[in-house]
């Protein structure tokens, strides 16, 4: 069947909940977590600007700089993986929705870390813009939700009261099993709108 990929991603880490459809009906086919540092990188990977704090400006944009390729690197080879083994279940991915924040600002590295609130700024449009950047090399049709609007993109996109939706994704859980948390019920309902194909 058609499935599509929704993903709603921390420091490090993404929630992966891939949703299919057959017959009209609604599956859940795979809820894991995506991990988007490898281990031997250690905890500086997850955050790396507010690791490059106190480093002399020439270190601290050296390791931000390595941080955000290993994110993009390690993204793209977990997006290969979820793909592969979708196709390899007999699947289609149709898309892949990410939820994402505002743009970052075109700030350098110096002015990112030069206000703790940069920083934070940085850090939460990093591993989204490392998912967006997979889905794409990865030739999957690719939506980026607002996640403050994801109520109201998933009205609009599917045609019914938000509530509505927000049962359908609860019920879903149930077949899957925990965790089914906030994450991976906010991932479903993107996949959901990405599966529909009307993201807007």
């Amino acid at each position: 069947m058609k499935v599509a990929f929704g993903m709603k991603a921390h420091s490090g880490w993404a929630a992966l909940v891939v949703l299919g459809g057959a017959g009209g009906k609604l599956q859940a086919i795979d809820r894991r977590r995506m991990e988007l540092v490898d281990k031997e990188e250690g905890s500086w990977a997850k955050q790396p600007y507010h690791a490059a704090l106190g480093l002399d400006a020439g270190e601290a944009r050296d390791l931000v700089t390595r941080g955000i390729a290993a994110a993009r690197r390690i993204a793209v080879r977990e997006m290969r993986a979820a793909v592969e083994r979708a196709e390899g279940s007999g699947h289609e991915v149709a898309a892949c929705a990410v939820l994402v924040v505002d743009p970052m600002p075109d700030w350098t590295v110096d002015e990112a870390l030069a206000a703790h609130f940069r920083m934070h700024k940085a850090e939460g449009v990093l591993f989204r813009g490392a998912l967006a950047r997979a889905a794409e090399a990865c030739g999957l049709t690719f939506f980026g939700i607002p996640e403050k609007q994801l109520a109201e993109q998933a009205e609009r996109a599917l045609g019914i009261p938000a509530g509505e939706a927000r049962k359908t994704i609860a019920s879903l859980g149930r077949s899957v099993g925990p965790p089914w948390g906030k994450d991976q019920k906010d991932a479903a309902l993107a996949a959901m709108i990405a599966l529909r194909g009307r993201a807007k």
